[in-house]
């Protein structure tokens, strides 16, 4: 119904819940998302580089719809430089002003259809705390998913997982896994610290076995993304990554998808954002 109209763009305000439905309804089409991120982890905006204040998000919106209109009214071009145009800022415009952005998206299958991530899949310790917070009905609001981070720390155990990555079989131990589109995951966690929304690629993040001590210890190294060169993570740059192991539902940007397993290939250029 949202698309029955084909309007110009389509503009979510929320969070990253919110923009996985505006994802999954424009995908590979040639509608731009807009997003005024209201939402508690914000990480597709994040990535985009919308700002979280209200009214400043608001003004980046309509510096993208600008440009859209711009493009929209000019006359036809050839298509090299029509897809140039698309990411670059009006003209007279600064560097990095808003405009329309074409970016990659995760595409994931599993037994129940396909869908479509922008920021990242979720198959480990992030997936358990966010299973186990949609299960609790009480307290409400953020202590929940505090609670839940608390409970499934008390049972941090490694799971062995196999894996498929760009044709090659492994199997891996690990307490978490993260198939990154996107630099960040659960409102800021800089999983994927040099990940791009537009290289064509995904980044699989790989946590080896570890003691709860050790990790409480590293974990606040991953807001700032210094976690990286840690000999206990493994960051891969892929395009396609099945992905299998025991007892685990799977979380698309936050999203509930359901067990594993799953298979995730890179989209590239399969999404218009105004950005």
């Amino acid at each position: 119904m949202a698309l029955a109209g084909h309007p110009d763009a389509l503009i979510v305000v929320g969070g990253d819940g919110m923009v996985s439905l505006g994802v999954n309804l424009l995908a590979e089409t040639q509608t731009p998302l807009g997003i005024v991120p209201t939402g508690t982890g914000n990480d597709s905006a994040l990535g985009l580089g919308i700002p979280f204040e209200f009214d400043a998000a608001l003004a980046h919106l309509r510096a993208g719809l600008t440009v859209l209109s711009a493009l929209s009214a000019a006359e036809p071009r050839p298509l090299e430089e029509s897809v140039g145009a698309l990411a670059s800022p009006a003209a007279g415009a600064p560097a990095g002003a808003p405009g329309v952005r074409t970016i990659d998206l995760g595409r994931l299958s599993h037994a129940g259809g396909e869908l479509w991530f922008a920021s990242a899949l979720s198959a480990g310790l992030d997936a358990l705390i966010n299973e186990r917070a949609n299960q609790m009905r009480r307290p409400r609001g953020a202590s929940r998913y505090t609670i839940a981070l608390l409970i499934e720390l008390l049972r941090l155990r490694a799971r062995t997982y196999s894996l498929v990555v760009d044709g090659v079989a492994r199997k891996v131990d690990s307490v978490l896994l993260t198939v990154a589109n996107n630099r960040s995951i659960g409102g800021g966690m800089l999983v994927a610290p040099d990940a791009s929304l537009d290289d064509g690629a995904l980044d699989l993040f790989i946590v080896a076995p570890v003691s709860r001590l050790k990790f409480l210890r590293i974990f606040p190294r991953v807001f700032k993304g210094t976690h990286s060169g840690l000999d206990i993570v493994e960051l891969t740059r892929v395009h396609t990554v099945e992905v299998d192991a025991p007892d685990i539902i799977a979380y698309a940007d936050g999203e509930r998808v359901g067990p594993l397993p799953v298979t995730v290939t890179v989209a590239p250029g399969a999404l218009r954002v105004l950005a």
